[in-house]
């Protein structure tokens, strides 16, 4: 049969300095939501990458003395490297300065303007070159700051080409009532509705003639295609659009979900919608933007120096921590703050005393009671349908809730089922069962349960933590083709006759005021390097 497709992005990251666990949340919620569809049967494309152009970019490498091309070549040398230590399984890495992307954007500005969605006049306003946004007077807040970054903006008067953003302000309007995927959650499409869809939209300017990296306009190279119609078009021009293979563009889109923070909701859910009826092209079927993780009640800025960066925190305690505590700390869609005393706290309760704690005494057990081999179900007796029907039943839970980006609900639906097999352990005793010959055939039944348990959590935290789930199946002696979804739904009475193997302690628990003053030392030191 054939799959059916999935595609998934990330917004492309703004190569201006080193990415923190901000930019690390959107795209480890993308991988995990790559990966579970993978894992589920379609086929996947999982899109990223970066947004090489602009006025900040230039201004940039200008300070470091650099040609702006090697600048931006170095940092994204940086995100894929950064993406290679996370393990993010992405499909496609687009560039703004890849030349099939610039090709595309051309076509695309050109056939709008052949169309007079795109006319030529003069722009004269507020620009925000840290954001690269345009800004009424009205928009902008106290001192003539940004509304976005709270960042000095500056009057600017240019020649420029204008998009009618304004003729389709009934369309946009139509599609946030009809479509509420189409921004989401509802609290990200109140906000464009009541702060730009009801008071009207305005022509947006979309070229610029104040500096020359970009994309030069196809008719007009002394203007430059504004870095955001530039990047948003990413997403259709890096499955082939307006190329000469168009094989992908025609199997994934629309995208089934663009993932992406909230500070630029504005320009993915008005702005490119727009675009793509212009082009009359379908929209995408969900644009979630998701909240901020803040630190110390503010957003992390690299200009205040209230930046957590995700390598300290893999060096010390692994990538699968850092996925678990990101996607199962904060509710998805809304602001969370961030701790290092919440995340190390998180890692004791949750990995080390649940999820460790779990597999390290079962497998202990099993090689004590039954020379570390998992027993077949011998004599069924109390709490072990209760823990059956938690464990198999968790499956369409979890489906359902990572379907609606619940990723914390997804993984409370698989702690439940550890936080029930430890109590299993507590109600079965098997360490009292063990001491009479008589109870052996309970005993099996209630080892062979736990072993089954902890094989349906490992596939479940699969696409979350591959490593933990590939290390528990190896420990269980299943081998890694076994990982399968469909394995979930009953008991599995193969893994009978398994050999187990005690390996390390998959979650050491920690010492919790001394593991967070060596973090916060550890990320300052990451920070004096870079």
């Amino acid at each position: 049969m054939k799959k059916e497709s999935f595609y998934v992005t990330t917004p492309i990251y703004y190569p201006s300095g080193k990415l923190h666990i901000g930019h690390t949340y959107t795209t480890l919620a993308a991988d995990v939501l790559a990966r579970f569809k993978r894992f589920t049967g379609y086929d996947v494309m999982f899109l990223t990458g970066a947004d090489e152009h602009g006025e900040k970019i230039q201004v940039s490498a200008k300070e470091k003395g650099m040609d702006t091309q090697k600048y931006v070549d170095g940092m994204v040398d940086e995100i894929k490297s950064e993406w290679k230590e996370l393990d993010i399984s992405y499909d496609e890495f687009i560039r703004t300065t890849d030349q099939k992307h610039k090709k595309a954007v051309q076509k695309i500005f050109e056939t709008l303007y052949e169309k007079g969605d795109i006319y030529k006049s003069e722009y004269e306003g507020w620009y925000c070159t840290p954001c690269e946004s345009f800004w009424t007077e009205k928009q902008l807040k106290e001192n003539k700051t940004c509304p976005d970054c709270d960042r000095p903006a500056h009057l600017t008067k240019e020649e420029a080409y204008f998009f009618k953003l304004s003729k389709y302000q009934d369309r946009l309007i139509k599609e946030f009532e009809e479509n509420p995927a189409i921004c989401y959650p509802v609290s990200r499409k109140n906000e464009m509705m009541n702060n730009f869809l009801k008071p009207g939209l305005d022509d947006l300017c979309v070229s610029r003639t104040s500096f020359d990296w970009g994309i030069k306009v196809p008719f007009d190279t002394k203007h430059v295609i504004y870095v955001w119609f530039d990047a948003v078009c990413n997403y259709i021009t890096a499955l082939g659009f307006e190329s000469d293979n168009t094989d992908s563009y025609k199997k994934y889109w629309p995208a089934n979900v663009h993932l992406l923070g909230k500070e630029i909701v504005r320009f993915h859910t008005l702005v490119w919608p727009a675009i793509l009826m212009a082009l009359d092209i379908p929209l995408p079927k969900k644009i979630f933007g998701h909240g901020w993780i803040l630190f110390d009640a503010g957003k992390m800025s690299k200009s205040k120096g209230n930046v957590v960066y995700s390598k300290p925190l893999i060096d010390r305690y692994g990538i699968d921590a850092l996925k678990y505590f990101l996607l199962r700390e904060f509710t998805f869609g809304q602001d969370g703050k961030y701790t290092n005393r919440a995340f190390i706290t998180r890692l004791n309760t949750d990995l080390a005393n649940d999820l460790g704690n779990l597999v390290s005494r079962s497998i202990a057990m099993i090689v004590k009671y039954n020379k570390a081999i998992i027993p077949s179900i011998k004599e069924e007796g109390e709490f072990d349908s209760e823990l059956r029907e938690v464990a198999t039943g968790a499956g369409e839970k979890v489906e359902n809730a990572i379907d609606n980006l619940d990723f914390s609900g997804a993984l409370e639906e698989i702690w439940k089922i550890i936080r029930r097999s430890n109590k299993y352990i507590d109600e079965t005793t098997p360490w009292i069962l063990a001491k009479d010959e008589s109870s052996k055939e309970r005993l099996d039944t209630v080892l062979f349960n736990l072993a089954d348990s902890i094989r349906i959590v490992a596939i479940l935290i699969y696409p979350f933590m591959k490593n933990t789930s590939e290390e528990i199946c190896a420990q269980l002696g299943i081998d890694e083709k076994d990982i399968k979804w469909d394995a979930i739904f009953e008991k599995d009475e193969t893994i009978a006759g398994n050999t187990v193997t005690k390996g390390r302690i998959l979650f050491p628990r920690l010492e919790i005021d001394k593991e967070v003053l060596e973090l916060e030392e550890a990320n300052n030191k990451y920070m004096q390097l870079l």
